[in-house]
């Protein structure tokens, strides 16, 4: 079992940055594929970066590439989000998705990830 939370969501002008974290708990935390993930009100949740276990393979949506970099610290069971260059069309609430352990793949889609934050809330005017 894995417990996840996600922090440092906020409002930020069009053109800045946030940096988002989500702080792994439990078994095997640190040894498993995770992903960002977000959703805008009215749309379906859709993936936005996954990082290997090792942190040494990352995967971007191609809304996010260049903007955002995911990465981790599994010294302290913790992964990140930079975004940069900010849009409003990056409002939305983002989650925190760990995958079983063992899977070593980064997916991009939802139903591959088990376990889920509770989300922080991004909000980016304009």
């Amino acid at each position: 079992q894995v417990q996840l939370g996600e922090s440092g969501g906020g409002l930020v002008q069009a053109g800045g940055s946030l940096r988002l974290s989500c702080a792994a708990s439990g078994r095997t935390a640190g040894s498993r594929v995770m992903g960002w993930f977000r959703q805008a009100p009215g749309k379906e949740r859709e993936f936005v970066a996954g990082i290997s276990s090792s942190g040494g393979a990352t995967v971007y949506a191609d809304s996010v590439k260049g903007r955002f970099t995911m990465s981790r610290d599994n010294t302290k069971n913790t992964v990140s989000l930079q975004m940069n260059s900010l849009k409003p069309e990056d409002t939305a609430v983002y989650y925190c998705a760990a995958r079983l352990p063992f899977r070593a793949s980064v997916e991009s889609r939802e139903d591959e990830y088990t376990y889920w934050g509770q989300g922080t809330q991004v909000t980016v005017s304009s």
